[in-house]
């Protein structure tokens, strides 16, 4: 499903592992959106897709504005959204290519309220107590993603849409790993806090990009459970067929890679943040394509 660069661990990495290949959006250069293994007919719908999620998650993010101003400007999105639902076409950039393809493709508006729901607690919450509230957090910020594509493909399957689940969710969880300088950086950490406390790791620690003590020991074990999640997805790859099929297993082929490469050196993240490299996708595709 879904490509490489993060600057944020919600939509930016998994727009980048489900849509492979780049066409030109905007100014994220190494952030492809509408792949060549898309059907052309879902190209469009696809950009509108990431260009509402994209744009929202910039308003979560980027920029100097304040929690309350962020909020708001996130509220009004939720307005757009209920515009839609009405049956009105908004003449924005953003929500009117978003409404054509709502209506041309009965696209469910559920799953965009659940980004925004995401990108809001991105403003009010820092800090997870638990691995529980890390995945109810991945379920409304990862998930949607993989179930508006199945939704585009026209697969409804219950079981399938559980496999799309843990690969999203678990694409999420690599993202955090990878970004754990980054993300402290912005005062977020994604790691649950009863995990870190039990490791003794501290987050003084992670502010000076400490891995003495039991920080590998800390990081395997996070690295282990999302491999497990990510595999738990992996059938989806194998059931459905043609240029779907191939993204999926591309898509888990670019998980297996980041996480090997966060095995090897569990100190990476606050020294060279493991990335993809070209190498790594003619492998992926190759063996995507077996």
């Amino acid at each position: 499903m879904l490509s490489p660069k993060a600057a944020r661990p919600c939509l930016k990495s998994l727009f980048q592992f489900y849509f492979l290949l780049p066409v030109p959006v905007d100014h994220y250069e190494n952030f492809p959106v509408a792949s060549w293994l898309l059907p052309r007919r879902l190209r469009r719908p696809v950009e509108a897709i990431y260009r509402f999620a994209r744009s929202a998650d910039d308003i979560a993010d980027e920029g100097n504005a304040s929690p309350d101003e962020r909020l708001a400007q996130l509220a009004g999105y939720r307005q757009e959204l209920d515009r839609i639902e009405r049956g009105e076409t908004p003449s924005d950039p953003v929500f009117g290519p978003l409404a054509e393809a709502i209506r041309s493709h009965a696209i469910p508006l559920d799953p965009f309220r659940d980004l925004l729901s995401a990108f809001e607690q991105d403003v009010t919450k820092t800090r997870y107590a638990g691995f529980g509230e890390v995945m109810e957090y991945c379920r409304r910020s990862a998930n949607p993603v993989g179930r508006l594509m199945m939704h585009l493909y026209g697969d409804h399957d219950p079981r399938h849409l559980a496999y799309a689940d843990a690969i999203c969710s678990s694409l999420q969880l690599i993202n955090f790993l990878q970004d754990i300088a980054l993300d402290y950086r912005k005062g977020r950490i994604y790691l649950p806090q009863d995990e870190l406390a039990a490791h003794h790791v501290s987050e003084t620690q992670i502010a000076f990009g400490d891995t003495r003590g039991l920080w590998h020991m800390m990081m395997h074990k996070q690295i282990e459970r999302t491999r497990k999640l990510l595999q738990a997805g992996a059938p989806l790859g194998r059931i459905l067929k043609g240029r779907i099929g191939l993204e999926i297993r591309v898509t888990i082929r670019g998980g297996e890679a980041i996480l090997r490469k966060l095995h090897a050196d569990p100190g990476c993240v606050f020294t060279n943040r493991p990335v993809l490299t070209k190498g790594d996708w003619i492998m992926m595709l190759l063996r995507g394509l077996r």
